[in-house]
């Protein structure tokens, strides 16, 4: 389900991917307990989806933190954790955090 964002390169991939179709990031802090909690429902969310077309990203905080910062940047979204970032075409169109986010958002 997840593909994992590990590196500063793969963001000018999902920028040029989501020109295709919508891009998904999900940032979570693996020492945060209501990060994980968010994260689990999520999951579950996700899974009950049978027509996800989209690309789902993981970001790890704690160990890519540098990748945060350049979404941060890159798209305009003040940083939050967790928190579930769409792009398409380029753009963010949707940026949620804790109990706001939604996988029903997804497509």
């Amino acid at each position: 389900m997840w593909k994992n964002l590990e590196n500063l390169k793969q963001l000018d991939q999902i920028i040029e991917d989501s020109k295709n179709k919508e891009i998904a990031i999900f940032k979570h802090s693996t020492r945060c307990g209501i990060s994980s909690m968010v994260k689990r429902s999520f999951e579950a969310e996700l899974k009950s989806k049978t027509d996800l077309e989209s690309d789902v990203y993981y970001l790890d905080l704690i160990q890519f933190r540098d990748i945060s910062n350049q979404i941060a940047s890159k798209f305009d979204v003040a940083h939050q954790s967790p928190q579930l970032i769409i792009i398409k075409d380029g753009v963010v169109t949707y940026n949620a955090s804790h109990s706001s986010i939604n996988a029903e958002k997804i497509n």
